[in-house]
C-alpha cells in the first residue's frame, strides 16, 4: 500500500480515503497553500492537489481570497444535519411536555429556503385543536413560528422575507425584545400561537417551537397564558443542542 498518507491516526484500509482526510485534518487549523498541504500530510504534490481538488468539487473544500484551500461549506451542512438528529431526537419528550403542560397542540418548525417545515409534534389528546401534521410545509410570511425563525436572521434576508409577510419589522424587534412571538389569526382565521426560538451551539437560531389552538381557548393575548411554558420548552432544547455541540 502507498505509504505517502502520513503517519497520522490508523488506517482504514481505503488509502485514498485516508488521504482526503489527512487534506481534511490539516485544513482545520486553517487555510493552506498547496505547499502547506504536501509539508502537513506528507503526500506527494500531484496526490495532494488531486485530492483537494476533487473535495472541492463535493464542497469539502474551498478555496480563500488568496486561493488558498480551506475547510468547504458543506461540512457545515452536515454539522447542521448532525445538530438537526439531535434535536428531533430530544424533540418527542420536550413537546409532549410543552402540550401537557399547555393543553394545547405542540410543535417543532425548521426553516428551509422560503418555507418552513413542521419537523415534530404532539397534538393535544382530544377536543378542538390546531392539528399540523409532521412533514407539513408552511410560508414564512405569517404564523409565531415564522416571526421566530425570521425574526433574528441578517439584515438582507429579513428585508427580503418581510415582503408580502402579515408581519412588520416593528412586530419582529418586539419579538427579539421579548424573545417569543405570538400571533392570532395570522396564518388561519380562528388560530392563535406561540412560538420561541431553539438555538444552536453558535447561538444561530435553528427552530422555533410552538402552541398553537382557537382563539377561544388561547384568547387574543395567548403570550400571556403561554410563553413562559414555550420558552421553558426552547430552553430545554437548546440545552440539549449546547451539550452535544
Amino acid at each position: 500500500m502507498d505509504n505517502s498518507g502520513g503517519a497520522v491516526g490508523a488506517s482504514s484500509g481505503v488509502g485514498v480515503l485516508d488521504k482526503a482526510a489527512l487534506v481534511l485534518s490539516a485544513l482545520e487549523s486553517g487555510p493552506a497553500t498547496l505547499a502547506g498541504l504536501v509539508t502537513a500530510t506528507g503526500l506527494a504534490r500531484p496526490t495532494a492537489h488531486r485530492l483537494a481538488v476533487a473535495l472541492e468539487h463535493h464542497r469539502m473544500v474551498a478555496r480563500d481570497m488568496q486561493g488558498r484551500f480551506i475547510l468547504g461549506p458543506r461540512l457545515s451542512e452536515l454539522a447542521a444535519a448532525a445538530g438537526e438528529d439531535r434535536l428531533l431526537a430530544s424533540a418527542g419528550p420536550v413537546l409532549t411536555h410543552l402540550r401537557d403542560v399547555t393543553g394545547e397542540s405542540a410543535q417543532l418548525y425548521r426553516r428551509q429556503g422560503d418555507m418552513r417545515i413542521c419537523v415534530a409534534a404532539a397534538e393535544r389528546l382530544s377536543g378542538l385543536r390546531d392539528t399540523v401534521p409532521v412533514g407539513s410545509t408552511l410560508p414564512m410570511k405569517a404564523g409565531s413560528a415564522a416571526q421566530v425563525l425570521m425574526a433574528w436572521e441578517e439584515p438582507e434576508r429579513l428585508h427580503r422575507g418581510l415582503q408580502g409577510a402579515r408581519f412588520t419589522a416593528t412586530a419582529l424587534s418586539g419579538v427579539r425584545r421579548r424573545g417569543w412571538a405570538q400571533s392570532i389569526g395570522e396564518r388561519e382565521p380562528g388560530v392563535a400561537s406561540v412560538s420561541a426560538p431553539v438555538r444552536g451551539p453558535s447561538n444561530r437560531v435553528v427552530a422555533a417551537v410552538s402552541v398553537s389552538g382557537p382563539i377561544e381557548r388561547l384568547t387574543r393575548h395567548p403570550g400571556r397564558m403561554h410563553a413562559q411554558a414555550v420558552l421553558d420548552a426552547a430552553v430545554r432544547l437548546t440545552e440539549t443542542l449546547r451539550r452535544n455541540g
